[in-house]
């Protein structure tokens, strides 16, 4: 299949928030240099790698967190990947304001399951704890995704230039 075309249509992955998979060389050519085996799909632990658009691995939170295995990588046939001991990826938390913290509801469904503890809860006098998240300190694992009832946590590339609901 001659995917060509469909980049074309396509915006470029230097431009999509989106994640892809931890330790990539160069995400902006991904589309380009994978070959689409699947192998890492096989071996993630989570199962949060899938195969999305065009048949290509993605990351989907909604399922789970990334553990930071390296599985992803140690199988891929290609030289895509980045050392082990370089960081990850350079993705983040944002809380929307959907969430229910904001309408007034006790929800701290986020952060009992963030083991950096990049998110914590500010209490309020006569309101509920608002949640405040710590870029710094969020290692983009996703696990804060899938456990929010409203959807209301995204992880996405960062992006300087954007500014996101984070509380300092």
């Amino acid at each position: 299949m001659d995917i060509s075309r469909r980049r074309f249509f396509k915006p470029s992955l230097r431009n999509n928030t989106e994640p892809h998979l931890p330790w990539l060389k160069q995400p902006e050519q991904f589309t380009r240099d994978c070959t689409r085996c699947g192998k890492c799909v096989e071996s993630c632990e989570t199962n949060i790698i899938a195969l999305g658009d065009g048949g290509f691995p993605t990351v989907h939170f909604e399922k789970d967190e990334c553990t930071f295995c390296y599985q992803c990588a140690d199988v891929c046939p290609e030289n895509l990947f980045l050392d082990r001991s370089l960081p990850p990826w350079n993705i983040k938390a944002s809380i929307a304001d959907s969430c229910l913290a904001n309408k007034n509801v006790e929800c701290r469904s986020c952060s009992e399951s963030c083991e950096p503890m990049a998110i914590q809860f500010k209490l309020q006098v006569g309101k509920v704890a608002e949640p405040r998240l710590s870029l710094e300190d969020c290692s983009g694992c996703g696990a804060c995704v899938s456990v929010c009832p409203t959807s209301s946590i995204k992880v996405s590339n960062v992006n300087q230039n954007e500014k996101s609901y984070v509380s300092e």
